[in-house]
């Protein structure tokens, strides 16, 4: 290895603290946006679940020609990548604020719709400069440190992720949900100012340029493939996500508890990241996902079966759940930038297709799930039917084990790769 090589990958060490702040501040805008949103909105604004779900996939009409153009701006204008990032975070700054302080009317769904297209872009913004930068950021085109990146990347996620998703809980006091939800958008934009301070200097590091991004130069690559697994693997995690507050309290009838249970899953997907990083630099990252699926799915079919009031069981399937996601998480993005690398292509433009997939999942699980719910009757917080409940443990477990089955057949089909190390 090289003298440059060296210092450029001992620089890149300096900055991971910084990839984990910046991932941490963005993880807000994502799953734990998609866990809160749809209750705060039933509740506190009055909207249907079947709206809901559409809007949430309106804005991803959006994002279809938004990310893609995201990630071309940033490749083609590489020199004003600390103007993308601080863009992104006063994005956040002002969007979450905005967010929790709606008030129900006849033209909240407006309201929310403006706030929500400012959230979300700010979020593409941030994120495919994240992921897109990745060779920049760990200083080096080796695979070992593009995984070594991922891992930092992915904890400051699964520890924003934590935080977001806790928020709310922690901060429900007197005032109660209403007041606790106000609290949290503004503590959520004041996170986003400190971070984009704190964060400054990583975005100076001089961008290493890549080949322009070509459909032909995706497969070649084997990015594409990469490209279908990802959006079929977001689904079931993101199914989970969008019920996980109605599971817990309407079907497991375990009220005030979706707060630690929430805690519980990502602490640990957080806590396995470091471990399924190293392990992807010494069996594969293949090997590793082959590993972690079977444990997600034998989560969705605990969860399918487990009785109301059980807590226990549910947390042992938290634990096992959050595990396979943490895999999940950082070695599925670790896997398409070394692709990408390898074949010398400009990242951004690709992983703005990346971000459109992931987001694309989680849209598509709101726009499909939460219709078909409040069609067979059920709705949050209220004396269920059978039928119901019935109809939210299919949704919940029987449907994303399917999902989480067709994805492990996409990674068998993948071609088999040597150990990082």
């Amino acid at each position: 290895m090289s003298a440059r090589v060296l210092i450029g990958s001992a620089q890149a060490v300096n900055l991971y603290p910084r990839v984990s702040l910046y991932a941490l501040m963005l993880a807000s805008a994502g799953i734990p946006l998609y866990i809160h949103l749809p209750r705060f909105a039933s509740v506190n604004l009055g909207i249907g679940l079947a709206s809901i779900g559409a809007l949430l996939l309106s804005i991803r009409l959006v994002d279809l020609v938004q990310d893609p153009l995201i990630g071309w701006a940033i490749d083609r204008w590489p020199g004003a990548q600390v103007g993308f990032a601080m863009a992104a975070a006063a994005g956040l700054a002002v969007g979450f604020p905005l967010l929790f302080t709606l008030d129900a009317g006849p033209t909240v769904i407006w309201q929310l719709l403006a706030v929500l297209v400012l959230l979300f872009s700010a979020y593409s913004l941030g994120s495919i400069l994240l992921y897109g930068r990745s060779e920049t950021l760990a200083g080096s085109r080796d695979p070992r440190q593009l995984m070594t990146l991922a891992g930092w990347r992915e904890a400051g996620m699964l520890a924003g992720v934590v935080i977001a998703a806790m928020a709310p809980t922690l901060l429900s006091g007197a005032g109660g949900e209403a007041d606790s939800y106000v609290a949290f958008g503004f503590l959520l934009g004041i996170v986003a100012c400190l971070v984009a301070g704190l964060t400054l200097p990583m975005w100076r590091r001089p961008v290493r340029p890549g080949a322009s991004l070509s459909l032909s130069g995706l497969r070649r690559a084997g990015a594409l493939r990469l490209l279908s697994l990802a959006l079929v693997n977001s689904l079931p995690v993101a199914i989970t996500s969008t019920l996980f507050l109605f599971f817990v309290e309407d079907r497991l009838e375990l009220t005030g508890m979706a707060g630690p249970f929430l805690l519980l899953f990502f602490l640990s997907a957080g806590l396995s990241v470091p471990g399924w990083a190293r392990l992807a630099n010494r069996i594969g990252a293949r090997s590793v996902l082959l590993l972690a699926m079977p444990l997600a799915i034998l989560g969705f079919v605990g969860a399918g079966f487990i009785g109301p009031g059980n807590a226990a069981a549910f947390a042992v399937i938290c634990i096992a759940s959050g595990a396979a996601l943490g895999a999940d998480m950082v070695v599925l993005p670790a896997m398409f930038s070394v692709a990408l690398t390898r074949s010398g292509l400009n990242a951004s433009a690709a992983f703005g297709i990346w971000s459109f997939a992931g987001k694309l999942g989680l849209a598509l699980a709101a726009f499909l799930v939460l219709p078909a719910l409040e069609a067979s009757g059920f709705a949050p917080g209220t004396d269920n039917t059978p039928d119901a409940i019935r109809a939210l443990t299919i949704a919940y477990a029987i449907i994303p084990c399917i999902l989480k089955l067709f994805a492990m057949a996409l990674v068998l089909a993948l071609p088999n790769e040597e150990p990082l190390s």
